[in-house]
């Protein structure tokens, strides 16, 4: 602990800095909402005034309008940055000794200046605030626009401020057990994820400060913090490029539940949420030619609720196989695709088949397939009527005429009838198919991929920035569907080879990924944050794991095991009382859903389904597979007797397990 007079000190410091930040506040609320209303004069005045310009006059003003908007905008961030950090102005500080120079950096969620444009707070984001994440006391490093900078670290301070009352200081090095660390760790009871900035760790801050590599593929073990990282690396992106925006990054999630939960943590990092989406949503808007398409977790849940139908056809489904296949049998489509016979068009306009089958597989042969026909009619209408409106006359011709025709469905079961094919489909399921308006999710990412190379992949050039969380769930040829949609963009893919809950494909590594994504590097996560020792060593059995380094206290709780139906009632009640959170997770829905109807007379608690968009963490029942991401103070891992854990379920039982933070108790295993 510090000394009396060091105490005075900081109570000093930080009476000084919130009077700077009330008086920062103050001024940008009357700046920003003068701004405002004199910059919506200017654009009434601006549009009212549109004819006197001209187009060259015009388009000047109305780049010096969108500047100001951007100006503007930027300032109201701040303003709501200055806002955010109003009771609580820093977390941690140090003192930094460079060439006989000694700095004093206060981190804060943004930066704070005096009169002089001299740092009162530096935004944690900042280059030199990486020192107090990566370096214990003495020498150290840090890279700026301006190169390398070698100094030492002279003292490390963290900070609890709680409604702008100094409350505790803590002096410490990088020790992953000091009190700030475990003081979060036990006092994590939100619904919602929390950010992590004052306690992120030297191997989490390699991850999110990384700006070398174009991708980032990270593996991390259960409970390291890799969506927190993910979400903190984001923050940090915005932060240092300039001219990236929250609506140029994407993030790809498990589920719908998983996207509420941490929908809180970039705005307490002061920024605007990003877009999110599931791979399943994409099929959706990209298969128009089914009304539905069957998500994930309803795919995983047949499998676990016993439904293991054609296993070895899935498998091969989701094969990197079927990839090459598919690819062999779409080339050899396009090859024997041909125009049949000349055709002529309002009795006087002859076309060659010749001159048709030449600019098919010829001239304009860079564009996917069925891109080409646009192309071709385009070309006929404007040759003929010196416009576009005959197009869609030429395009009926085309294939009128033609050896193929533009039917998904058909040329979809035409390569299980093929050669190319390890799998023949039996004719009746073929007939089925056709008339189906759902689609299963293992045929909707093949039919999706045959798509894509026949007409083209929906391209997003707007995003820049591409996150996937639990990456070990999508397989290798939704890689190289993300990579086709978003060409530009920078990905960072973290999962965990561990929690793999899908039954029909899987990594030994994922580092495997680097095939795909180039200029990547693959980073590890090894440390866990979230469960306390003793059931690390439980969970580590499952897995026959060894790698894994717990963080959190020993809690002196042993993991528990049951077989009698009052035990679990009375546990129940005992953790409900005991923990701010409780979660029950069975293997599948259907078990979730008998266990909640059984208990919900008797107890508060909430059901998770693959319906469910909003998550209570309190008292909840849960399927395993949708409990991935999430984490609770306690955890009963329910074991129905009517559809018990298998051997081939211990990825499930290790998710299930690894959610609890500091008891575990397990029923009828």
């Amino acid at each position: 602990m510090i000394t009396k007079e060091e105490w005075r000190r900081e109570q000093k410091k930080l009476k000084e800095v919130l009077e700077k930040v009330d008086q920062t506040r103050e001024e940008l609320q009357e700046e920003v909402l003068g701004e405002e209303e004199s910059f919506q004069d200017f654009q009434r005045l601006v549009w009212e005034g549109k004819s006197s310009f001209d187009r060259a006059e015009f388009n000047q003003v109305l780049a010096s309008n969108t500047m100001e908007a951007q100006k503007i905008l930027a300032k109201r961030m701040y303003f709501k940055r200055i806002c955010l950090i109003s009771k609580k102005p820093y977390f941690g500080s140090f003192r930094y000794q460079e060439e006989g120079k000694e700095y004093h950096i206060y981190l804060s969620f943004t930066y704070l200046t005096d009169e002089n444009y001299n740092n009162i707070l530096y935004d944690w984001r900042s280059p030199i605030c990486s020192l107090f994440y990566d370096y214990e006391i003495g020498p150290c490093q840090y890279e700026a626009p301006g190169g390398i900078y070698h100094g030492t670290l002279k003292e490390k301070r963290q900070y609890k401020i709680d409604d702008r009352k100094l409350l505790a200081v803590f002096d410490n090095s990088l020790n992953i057990d000091d009190d700030v660390l475990q003081d979060v760790l036990a006092h994590n009871n939100s619904d919602k994820m929390k950010n992590i900035v004052n306690t992120i760790q030297q191997e989490q801050n390699e991850v999110i400060r990384n700006l070398d590599d174009k991708n980032l593929i990270v593996q991390g073990i259960a409970g390291s913090g890799k969506t927190s990282v993910a979400l903190h690396r984001i923050a940090f992106l915005l932060y240092r490029i300039e001219t990236l925006t929250s609506n140029q990054i994407l993030i790809f999630s498990p589920n719908q539940i998983f996207s509420e939960y941490i929908s809180n943590v970039l705005p307490e990092l002061g920024e605007d949420n990003t877009l999110q989406t599931t791979f399943s949503d994409y099929l959706s808007y990209f298969l128009k030619e089914f009304s539905k398409v069957e998500s994930f977790s309803h795919f995983i849940a047949c499998y676990y609720e016993g439904k293991r139908e054609r296993t070895e056809f899935l498998s091969y489904q989701q094969s990197r196989k079927i990839i090459k296949d598919m690819e062999c049998y779409l080339e050899d489509y396009i090859d024997r695709a041909m125009i049949l016979q000349d055709f002529v068009e309002g009795r006087e306009h002859f076309v060659s088949k010749e001159e048709i089958n030449e600019l098919l597989h010829g001239r304009y042969q860079r564009l996917p397939f069925f891109e080409r026909i646009e192309e071709i009619a385009e070309k006929l209408s404007m040759r003929f009527y010196q416009n576009r409106q005959k197009k869609g006359t030429f395009r009926k011709l085309l294939y009128q005429n033609a050896s193929f025709q533009k039917n998904y469905k058909e040329i979809y079961l035409d390569f299980y009838q093929s050669p190319y094919s390890e799998y023949i489909l039996e004719e009746r399921k073929g007939r089925e198919f056709l008339k189906q308006k759902e689609i299963s999710y293992a045929d909707a990412l093949l039919f999706a991929y045959m798509k894509g190379i026949l007409e083209g992949f929906p391209y997003e050039e707007n995003i820049k920035q591409v996150v996937v969380d639990e990456a070990q769930d999508y397989n290798y040829l939704q890689y190289v569907m993300m990579q086709k949609i978003f060409p530009k963009a920078n990905f960072t893919i973290l999962g965990d080879i561990n929690q793999n809950m899908n039954p029909y494909a899987s990594y030994s590594s994922l580092a495997v990924l680097q095939d795909i994504f180039a200029s990547s590097r693959y980073l590890e996560l090894k440390k866990t944050y979230r469960s306390s020792p003793e059931i690390i060593e439980y969970t580590n059995q499952i897995l026959n794991l060894s790698l894994t380094s717990a963080i959190r206290r020993e809690t002196n709780i042993p993991v528990g095991h049951h077989e009698s139906e009052e035990d679990l009632i009375e546990s129940i009640s005992k953790l409900h009382q005991k923990y701010a959170s409780l979660a029950i997770i069975t293997k599948e829905e259907k078990s979730a859903f008998r266990l909640y109807e059984r208990l919900k007379d008797s107890f508060s608690l909430s059901l998770l389904t693959g319906e469910s968009k909003k998550f209570q963490r309190e008292f909840v029942i849960v399927p395993s597979y949708l409990a991935k991401g999430l984490e609770f103070d306690s955890v009963i891992v329910y074991n129905d007797p009517q559809n018990p854990f298998q051997d081939s379920d211990k990825f499930l039982l290790y998710i299930a397990c690894t959610r609890a933070q500091q008891e575990l108790q397990l029923y009828y295993l």
